[in-house]
């Protein structure tokens, strides 16, 4: 059983800016636009997402039977990612967007060691900015986008895990546009590209390995499209849940003294 810990910023879809979510630099006038922004995003997830964004996501990867899933969001207690639940996940999935500063550092390099030790890491949309995003690859994770344009989903890498089950490519009547350059490390795998009718082109789900950790990023999931509604998604980010599943964890992240070398314990 796969203990999958699915965390969500909800920021827009509560449509709530509490003071403790604002950048302390945000300019006053910007921060009335903000909640005006988020009053209008917030109907918008409502319409695509009756349910909720990454709730109707978590209740599509509930019905594996070999996956455990619970959902928390940046509203809970301790940011919802207590130590207690972060000590229990296999694979954790983030979804962020706008209050990404509002992560604590602490929290965000608690993910970071859990990776290392052997958790998964499923960065979807814009978590490209994520703070654990962003310390496990050591890159900016900035880009370019535009709002939206038809998306066609190329699969690269058809005999790689998580492309098992998807098609040539399979195409999105709306999707945010995200477009290179895309500043991310070279990617162990490059899986998935998009290709918009602008022009633009997208390195969308990649993979590396940090420790004995594996991690995914995955561009599809809009907050107000219905991405989370198609079946070559969910079928992807349930395949890149059980890729990244931990396969050997590491104790403790340390450089011990060896007290005595090979050869000696031989004699």
């Amino acid at each position: 059983m796969i203990n999958v810990t699915v965390w969500y910023e909800a920021l827009e879809e509560k449509g709530e800016l509490r003071p403790e979510f604002i950048d302390p630099g945000m300019p006053e006038e910007f921060r009335a636009k903000m909640a005006g922004f988020l009053e209008k995003s917030s109907a918008g997830v409502a319409k695509a997402y009756p349910n909720g964004l990454l709730k109707t996501l978590s209740e599509h990867l509930s019905k594996n039977d070999d996956m455990n899933v619970t959902y928390t969001t940046l509203y809970d207690p301790e940011y919802g990612l207590p130590d207690e639940l972060l000590d229990k996940t296999d694979v954790l999935v983030w979804w962020g967007h706008m209050a990404h500063h509002a992560v604590p550092d602490e929290l965000a390099f608690k993910v970071v060691a859990r990776v290392q030790r052997g958790m998964g890491f499923v960065a979807l949309h814009s978590a490209h900015l994520s703070k654990p995003f962003r310390y496990l690859l050591g890159t900016s994770g900035n880009l370019k986008w535009r709002e939206v344009d038809f998306t066609r989903v190329y699969n690269l890498c058809p005999t790689h895990p998580i492309a098992k089950g998807v098609p040539e490519y399979f195409e999105l009547e709306q999707e945010e546009v995200y477009c290179e350059g895309f500043d991310i490390p070279k990617p162990d795998d490059l899986i998935f590209a998009n290709w918009y009718r602008g022009g633009e082109l997208f390195r969308s789900g990649a993979t590396w390995t940090r420790g004995n950790g594996k991690i995914f990023y995955f561009q599809p999931g809009h907050e107000t499209f219905p991405s989370y509604h198609n079946p070559i998604i969910i079928r992807i980010i349930e395949n890149a849940i059980r890729w990244t599943a931990p396969v050997l964890w590491k104790e403790k992240l340390e450089s011990p003294m060896i007290e005595k070398s090979p050869e000696e314990l031989l004699k």
